[in-house]
């Protein structure tokens, strides 16, 4: 897809997106505010992406088989807990209702030089939610090398990734063209079917659109749907509808 306008990146971009909110102040009301959020007039956005205490409630709201997938995040933001552990926040999630799990490696054990636990992390994951979009975050901004940054894409791809992702949005550094680069030439040249998800910081429809055509350059003007690739943010809702409206709204608080 060829985009000509910021209209329709905006509308594209809408599609693609993971509505989120990962505040520390979140709280039921403000799930129900964000599900309302995801179905605008203008089509719904891909998913919602919440802490996995919010997944039964949100599921409440959206009811079976809505068009607006449920996302969680496991094993976040430190990428520090054990397997085990991290095993049973995912079966917990499934459970709960989440059709989507974002699990974030163990980097700082991976920037140590231990590429066995991103392996042994992201197969036991997936092997708990073999029905379920996995999408592994990286933490690109702290693993910093892009050699290390292309290493760890390979290792979530070859472990079962359904999407290698930048950022949890908590870190200094999150979603970097840079990064989104060397993670989509592992993609292409790994051959894999695996999608994208650059998260925090994207908050208008430009900076969204400097992803998309970066993608569409890497792997072709088809590749990029909402099967492929994701936006994490929140913000960048406002700055979509805006667009496509002709509006200028105000920008909501950073749920990334």
């Amino acid at each position: 897809m060829e985009l000509q306008s910021p209209r329709e990146a905006a509308a594209f971009a809408l599609s693609l997106l993971d509505l989120t909110n990962l505040r520390d102040d979140c709280d039921n009301a403000a799930i129900e505010n964000l599900c309302l959020r995801a179905q605008t007039p203008h089509g719904n956005s891909a998913a919602i992406c919440i802490w996995p205490r919010f997944i039964a409630h949100a599921r409440n709201i959206l009811g079976p088989g809505h068009p607006v997938r449920i996302a969680t995040v496991v094993n976040f933001p430190s990428g520090d807990l054990a397997v085990a552990e991290v095993v049973e926040e995912t079966l917990k999630a499934v459970e709960d209702g989440a059709d989507e799990i974002d699990l974030v490696i163990p980097y700082k054990a991976f920037i140590a030089g231990d590429e066995a636990a991103v392996t042994t992390m992201v197969e036991a994951v997936r092997a708990a939610c073999p029905q379920s979009t996995l999408k592994v975050i990286l933490e690109t901004g702290e693993i910093r090398d892009m050699a290390l940054v292309r290493r760890a894409s390979e290792l979530a791809i070859a472990a079962g990734a359904d999407f290698i992702k930048t950022s949890t949005g908590k870190v200094q550094v999150n979603a970097t063209l840079e990064a989104a680069d060397i993670m989509l030439r592992a993609i292409r040249e790994t051959k894999a079917k695996v999608g994208f998800k650059p998260a925090g910081g994207i908050s208008t429809v430009a900076d969204a659109d400097l992803y998309l055509r970066l993608a569409e350059s890497i792997l072709g003007p088809n590749w990029v749907m909402p099967s492929t690739f994701r936006f994490g943010a929140s913000s960048l809702l406002d700055d979509i509808l805006a667009v496509l409206s002709g509006t200028t709204a105000p920008r909501a608080a950073a749920g990334y």
